[in-house]
This record gives structure tokens, C-alpha cells and sequence, in this order.
């Protein structure tokens, strides 16, 4: 039977060693409450909820799956009555505005809890996950009536919201939509059309489901800029802000899929249905945003899940399967044979996987602190830093984590052999549920157009000299460590780089544009190994550190140092490969005329 146990060393580690987490909350306006006695009491009621509730449910989920009769779904046994522990305890409402309900604590601790609930059980931690967003996308771009109708539900966890953008004939190109939204007498929209692959569209924890929906207005212009958001609960809230009289829309089916079985996918049709515009009419994409933004740092923290998972579970089953002898000489003579962690290949694919969900959480805990500047940063010049920092890490979060947690998720697999080819240890389904996590909230070639394109060939560089900056300078902080120059001399050498091909690009795509789409995958990879290999030579220096003093858990740090030198010496190379094909241009992909590619 697989299990997870919420990695607590690791975690504050990430928090209050490598991040500074008190000196972060102290900075913030508001954030008083969040103590590091505070912090810590959540992560450990936190850890006992995802471990004891619904890590048990993962699997037995994804063998149930979701049952779908008469418009209605189901979910698998245990999961509504986890969702109403979960809102007993309010952890809905822990990191959003007291006003509406909330605990007012900063949303780098909210995320927190959404790691430790999607690694205990994805499917699970999607139906209250989405309604993250959709409060975000209320609180700030909603009216006041609609946030005291609706934000004060959404964040006591009664009601939970959905995103409703795709449609059957268009998926990222949004400016092909038709879903229509008619005026009104009363002030209202009539909102008609068909929206796709709608996760947590319909379900039976909550009483009421509040779909943000993408739709155009009778006089809208053609394209992106036609758009406008709109409120669509699934029950018209009554006099006394309950849920009331049914909307006219409706669950058509739901999509029979590789995983995340225990999450309903929907398609809802909208027939006529009562809607409240969200922000200014055709100004529906970029309000939109705030919640597409959480929610691709909510799709990295699957990348970081599954990574830590198969780490998790493989990690056990190597401690324990005995294979053949160790090279060097036999580890277990008393046994028939040596355990299989004794083996070169098998420690690769752990470390592999250990590094990936070390340092994926690293970046995923920065990035929070970012989101807590952006929201509660002291000054104007904080909050746009912050802004900046955050706009350029995001695609590279949600992209790069994606797709080395999935490389993790088969990782894991492969430690098992034949065995994790079967459903019982759980290793098939992890890698089933990790797939989704490249494809939604914009697949990995569209978060690499965005950060090559917009963020940094848009801006002249200035997005990505923001960060590399920030490398910079904690480079030139360690010249004087030689022993620490075996991390800082290689990452100081790929950030100059990093530069350097970004120049070379933008000069090639100024001749044609055709170039960044060529390269931008590739780039993107690049710029996540960098990424990652800063967070691990930070590892390394507080590790170093820490040895120094003598500490008890010595045994933790020196793991840290050993995985921070494996990263540098087997993963961080790849980005020799990736320089030389994102340069290789755009002809070896372009010419071969499309009628060609088969005969």
C-alpha cells in the first residue's frame, strides 16, 4: 500500500533556513499573526489532515472515480465527508481577507496546505483548489455586492468556484470563444454556450458551485479583446444569501480520462443562465489572469507533488526489494541478495527525483513569498519587484515543474520495476495523475512562448535581468568561500550565458519571428535548471553552515550538500544540449513542407 508522510524537515527547512520566513512575515503589514509558533501549529495540523484523511482516499479514489447520472456527480466514498473536515477546520479561509471570513494570514502560508493536500491526494485538493482562484478573481475585480454575496461563501468553503474557459473548438486561442452573454433589464446577462474540460464543474461536497465564465457581449470586437468574465453560480443565491432557485445551466457529462479519476471533469452547457459581469465589459482576459496566474503556481505545486511522492514510495521499496549483489561487493551477506539502492542506476533515479521535489519546493515557497509582496508589500517599489519577479518565475514554475515532476512520477515507476507497472503500489497511477499537469492552465510550449515572447524578447530583457541579478549577487556574495565555488563558479558561468543566448535569440527572431517559437521550449528548459540550480547552491552555502556549528541532524545537511552536488554534476549539463538546439534555428523544424511528413 503506498503511503505519504508530509516532509516537515524538509519544509521548514525551505521556510525558516533557506527563506527566512519570520524576517518575511515580520516585513509584511498585517501579517503579525503569522509567528513562527503560528506557522508551525498549521503545518503540523496541516501534515496530520493530508496524512490521516486523504492520503487514504488517493488510491481508493482512483479506482472508484466519479459517477455521473441525470446531470448530477458523484465522488468516490470518503471524499465529502474530507471536504467537510476540511471547512470544519478552516483551511478554506486561512489565507484571505478578514472582512469576508477570512484568517487573514499571507498566501504563502495557504500554500503550504496545498502542497501537502495535493501530494497526499490531487484529485481531492482540486475542488477546493479552484476556488482559490475564484476568490482572488473576486476580491479583486468584483463589486461589493458581489463579494458579499458570494466571497464570504466561497471562502467559509460552503460554495467552491470553478474556471470555465475552453470551449469544443478552441483550447489556448480564447479569441475563437462563443459563448454569449445577453443583456438583461435587471442589470444581469443571459449567459449561453459550452465550456470544456471544467474541473470540479459539478459534485456533491458543497451547496452551491460559482463558475467564473469567459464570454462576449452582442457588440464585443472580434478576438481576445471581445471578452468579457463573468459570475455564474449554479443556484441564484435568495434573499438571505443561500443558495436558491437552480441557474439554467447544467453538467452535460464528464470526460472518461488517463487519471485524476477523482476529480470530475465536466462539460457545462449554459442555457440561458443568470450571470454578473466581473470587471469592465471586454476586459474579461486580463481579470481572468488573476486567476490563471494562482492557478499555474497551483499547477507547479503538482509538479512538486508527484515528484515527491514517487520519491517517497521508491524510496521505501529500494530500502527494502533485494536484486542481484552490489557491484563493489556484497552490502547484505546474510541475505539472498543486496537491496537495490545499493545499485548506481537505482540511486540516480531517486536522487533524480530527490532533487527535482527539493528544489521544485524551493522555488515554489519563493514564489509565495513573492505573491505575499504583491498583495502586502510595504512599499510601491516592493510590490512592483515583486510584481516583476513573480510575472517572469511563473511560466517557469508551472512548466519546468511539470515536466520534471513528471519525469520524477515515471522515475519512481521505474525503481519498481514490473511492480510499479501494477495498479496496487500505486507508482502507474501517480504517473497517470502527473500528465494532466502539462497540458492545463496552458501546456508547457505555451507557458515557453509567454516567458520568451512576452516576459523577456517584449521587455528587452528587463524580466529576466530582474532575476539574474538577484544570482548574480548571491554569487558575488561567495567569493570569498572557495570550498562553495564548485556551485557558485558554474551557476555565476549559466547566468552570463543565460543572457548571452537571450540576445542571440532576440536578434534572430528580429529576422524571423518563427525563431522563438523554435526555441522557446528549450529556452524555457535552460532557464529552469538555472533556476533550480541557484535555489541548490543557496542549499548548499546554509548547509555548509550549519555543519560548521555541529548540529545533531548533521546527517540532513550532508544530504543536502551530497543532492546539491549531484544536481550540478547530472542535471545541471543538460543545458549544454539545450543551448546548442535552441540556437540550431528554426529551418530544421520549418522546412519540410507539411504535406511531406508522410508518404
Amino acid at each position: 500500500m503506498p503511503d505519504y508522510k508530509v516532509p516537515l524537515r524538509d519544509i521548514h527547512f525551505v521556510l525558516n533556513e533557506l527563506l527566512d520566513a519570520d524576517s518575511h512575515y515580520r516585513s509584511l503589514p498585517g501579517a503579525e499573526e503569522a509567528t513562527p509558533d503560528m506557522v508551525s501549529a498549521i503545518l503540523e495540523e496541516g501534515a496530520k489532515f493530508a496524512e490521516r484523511v486523504l492520503a487514504p482516499l488517493n488510491q481508493s479514489g482512483d479506482r472508484e472515480g466519479c459517477d455521473f447520472a441525470d446531470g448530477r456527480v458523484t465522488t468516490p466514498a470518503g471524499f465529502k465527508e474530507a471536504y467537510d473536515q476540511y471547512v470544519a477546520g478552516g483551511w478554506p479561509s486561512l489565507a484571505h481577507d478578514p472582512q469576508w471570513g477570512g484568517q487573514g494570514l499571507p498566501e504563502s502560508i495557504g500554500l503550504l496546505i496545498s502542497e501537502m493536500a495535493g501530494t497526499a491526494n490531487w484529485a481531492w485538493s482540486m475542488y477546493p483548489g479552484l476556488s482559490h482562484g475564484a476568490m482572488n478573481t473576486l476580491e479583486a475585480h468584483g463589486t461589493e455586492e458581489q463579494k458579499k454575496v458570494f466571497l464570504a461563501k466561497l471562502v467559509s468553503g460552503e460554495w467552491t468556484g470553478t474556471m470555465c474557459l475552453t470551449e469544443p473548438h478552441c483550447g489556448t486561442d480564447l479569441g475563437m470563444l462563443k459563448t454569449r452573454a445577453e443583456p438583461a433589464d435587471d442589470g444581469s446577462y443571459r449567459i449561453s454556450g459550452t465550456k470544456i474540460f471544467i474541473s470540479a464543474g459539478e459534485h456533491d461536497l458543497a451547496d452551491n458551485i460559482v463558475h467564473i465564465v469567459l464570454a462576449r457581449l452582442p457588440d464585443a470586437p472580434e478576438g481576445t479583446k471581445g471578452i468579457s468574465l463573468f459570475l455564474v453560480p449554479k443556484f441564484l443565491p435568495d434573499a438571505d444569501g443561500e443558495a436558491g432557485q437552480a441557474n439554467s445551466l447544467g453538467c452535460g457529462s464528464i470526460e472518461h480520462k488517463m487519471g485524476i479519476h477523482g476529480n470530475a471533469t465536466c462539460v457545462m452547457n449554459f442555457d440561458g443562465a443568470t450571470g454578473f459581469l466581473i470587471g469592465p465589459p471586454n476586459r474579461g482576459l486580463n481579470c481572468m489572469f488573476t486567476f490563471m496566474n494562482m492557478a499555474r503556481l497551483g499547477t507547479a505545486i503538482q509538479g512538486l507533488a508527484h515528484a515527491e511522492w514517487g520519491f517517497q514510495n521508491s524510496l521505501s521499496y529500494a530500502r527494502e526489494r533485494l536484486q542481484m549483489r552490489a557491484l563493489s561487493g556484497a552490502r547484505n551477506p546474510d541475505g539472498p541478495a543486496d537491496p537495490i539502492i545499493v545499485h548506481p542506476a537505482v540511486r540516480n533515479m531517486l536522487l533524480t527525483q530527490k532533487a527535482f521535489a527539493e528544489g521544485g519546493r524551493a522555488l515554489i515557497h519563493y514564489c509565495g513569498q513573492l505573491v505575499d509582496q504583491v498583495k502586502q508589500g510595504a512599499s510601491d517599489e516592493q510590490r512592483e519587484e515583486a510584481d516583476a519577479l513573480l510575472a517572469f518565475l511563473t511560466p517557469i514554475a508551472k512548466a519546468f515543474l511539470t515536466e520534471t515532476g513528471f519525469e520524477a512520477a515515471n522515475q519512481g515507476l521505474q525503481v519498481f520495476g514490473g511492480h510499479g507497472y501494477i495498479a496496487e503500489w500505486g507508482m502507474e497511477q501517480n504517473v497517470r495523475d502527473c500528465r494532466i499537469s502539462m497540458l492545463y492552465e496552458g501546456t508547457t510550449q505555451i507557458q515557453a512562448l509567454d516567458l520568451l515572447g512576452r516576459k523577456v524578447l517584449a521587455t528587452q530583457g528587463e524580466a529576466l535581468r530582474r532575476f539574474t541579478e538577484v544570482v548574480q549577487r548571491f554569487c558575488e556574495s561567495c567569493d570569498d568561500d572557495a570550498i562553495l565555488r564548485e556551485f557558485t563558479a558554474p551557476l555565476a558561468r549559466l547566468n552570463r550565458e543565460w543572457g548571452e543566448l537571450t540576445t542571440n535569440l532576440g536578434m534572430k527572431a528580429m529576422r524571423d519571428r518563427d525563431e522563438v517559437g523554435a526555441a522557446a521550449q528549450d529556452y524555457l528548459m535552460y532557464s529552469g535548471y538555472v533556476v533550480l540550480a541557484y535555489f541548490w547552491a543557496r542549499a548548499a552555502q546554509v548547509s555548509r553552515a550549519k555543519l560548521a556549528q555541529g548540529p545533531e541532524d548533521a546527517a540532513f545537511y550532508n544530504a543536502k550538500l551530497h543532492t546539491a552536488r549531484f544536481y550540478f554534476e547530472r542535471i545541471l549539463p543538460r543545458t549544454r544540449s539545450l543551448s546548442d538546439t535552441m540556437l540550431s534555428g528554426a529551418a530544421n523544424l520549418m522546412a519540410l513542407d507539411a504535406d511531406h511528413f508522410a508518404f
